[in-house]
This record gives structure tokens, C-alpha cells and sequence, in this order.
């Protein structure tokens, strides 16, 4: 889930559960010059709200698309929000309102007014519903960035403990080939020694045949 989605889609539950407020404030009172206030500061509101929206549409635009589904299935349901806002902002500010709500109390007393608060106390709910729901999805967030990092640090770990066993077994290769190099060293002196030796040992072996001839020779001859 996008973290920047989930802060914006805080910041409208948390909008639209004031604007709510203050749409229902607004239908009671009787001063018009408190109304106006209270009109002018819900329609800043609904701008804002437009704002958020937007951004949040953006965002959903932006992301793969299983997610961008997902994501621009539930902002359908925050603009159906902001048109009844709208709406509502729209019919207290019409010049018949007062009139209208005059009536209405005559007619049906306090109870019309709790029924009028109804859907607002039902979209704070809504509201809520939605905030808890973002701060799970950050909790679930959060343990899986803290689960790839443990992830991340026993990868590092074990990478580590194999750079030392290559660098074990580089030294012990280096060890090898100075033993190899010294005993072809002693096998080369060996084999000149040998065939300086066969040299000497022919050469003995020919001296004797040549004193045998002679000696024979020297026999044969007196």
C-alpha cells in the first residue's frame, strides 16, 4: 500500500469528519451572520477537500496496476462522500433553508434534528472506520520493513561469513603453492644430483672395465 495515499486519505477522513460538524452546526443556527462564517469555512473546506482528492487520484494513477484498482475503487467512494458534502453545504446555504428547517422543527420538534445528524454521526463513523483501517495497513507496513531488514542484516551476515572463508581459503591456496614451488624446487636438485651421480657412476664403471682390459691384456702378453 502507498504511504502517501494513506496520508491523504487521513487528512480527508479527518476533513470530512469536521466538515460533517460543521455542516450540522451550520443547519441550526439562526444568526445569519454566524452562518456565513460557518458556510465560508466549510466551503474552504470542500476545497481542500477537492485538493486531496486529487492528489489521491494521482498517486492510485500511479502505481501498478492490482494496487491503482484497489486503490481507485475506494477514492470512488471519498468523491461520493465530497458530492454529499457538496450537497449539503449547497441546500444550507439556499435562501429557503431557513424556512425549510423552521418547519421542519414545527413539525416533527427535536427528533427531525437527530434524524438530520444521523447520516452525519454515520459518516464520522465511516471516517474512523477508515482512519483505523489506515493505521493498520502502516502497522502491517512498518513490520514488514522491519522484517526485510532482518531480512537484509542475516543476508550481510552470511555474505560476511563467506568473504571469510574465501579469504581462509585463498591463504590456504597461497600456502599450497609455496609448498608446491619448494618441492619442485628439492625434485629438480634431486634429478641433477641423480644424473650428476649416473655421470660419476659410469664413469667408475668405465675406469674399471679399462683397468679389467689392461689387466687381462697384461696377463695374455708375459
Amino acid at each position: 500500500m502507498s504511504e502517501v495515499f494513506d496520508a491523504y486519505e487521513r487528512q480527508y477522513c479527518e476533513l470530512s469528519a469536521n466538515l460533517s460538524n460543521k455542516c450540522s452546526s451550520a443547519s441550526l443556527l439562526s444568526d445569519q451572520e454566524q452562518k456565513q462564517q460557518k458556510l465560508t469555512e466549510i466551503k474552504t473546506g470542500l476545497d481542500e477537500a477537492d485538493i486531496l482528492i486529487r492528489k489521491m487520484d494521482l498517486e492510485a494513477r500511479s502505481l501498478q496496476p492490482n494496487m491503482k484498482a484497489m486503490l481507485l475503487a475506494k477514492l470512488r467512494e471519498y468523491k461520493s462522500d465530497l458530492n454529499n458534502l457538496k450537497r449539503e453545504a449547497k441546500r444550507i446555504s439556499s435562501p429557503n433553508h431557513d424556512q425549510s428547517a423552521r418547519e421542519e422543527l414545527l413539525e416533527a420538534g427535536m427528533a427531525d434534528a437527530y434524524k438530520t445528524s444521523s447520516d452525519q454521526r454515520e459518516r464520522l463513523a465511516f471516517s474512523t472506520e477508515r482512519l483505523n483501517q489506515s493505521s493498520d495497513r502502516i502497522r502491517e507496513s512498518r513490520r514488514t520493513i522491519m522484517e526485510t531488514e532482518e531480512l537484509g542484516v542475516s543476508i550481510l551476515q552470511d555474505l560476511n561469513n563467506q568473504r571469510e572463508t574465501l579469504l581462509h581459503s585463498h591463504t590456504k591456496l597461497h600456502e599450497v603453492d609455496n609448498a608446491i614451488d619448494k618441492s619442485k624446487k628439492i625434485l629438480t636438485a634431486m634429478s641433477r644430483r641423480i644424473s650428476k651421480n649416473k655421470w660419476i657412476f659410469g664413469g667408475v664403471i668405465g675406469a674399471l672395465l679399462i683397468a679389467i682390459i689392461f689387466i687381462i691384456y697384461f696377463k695374455l702378453t708375459h
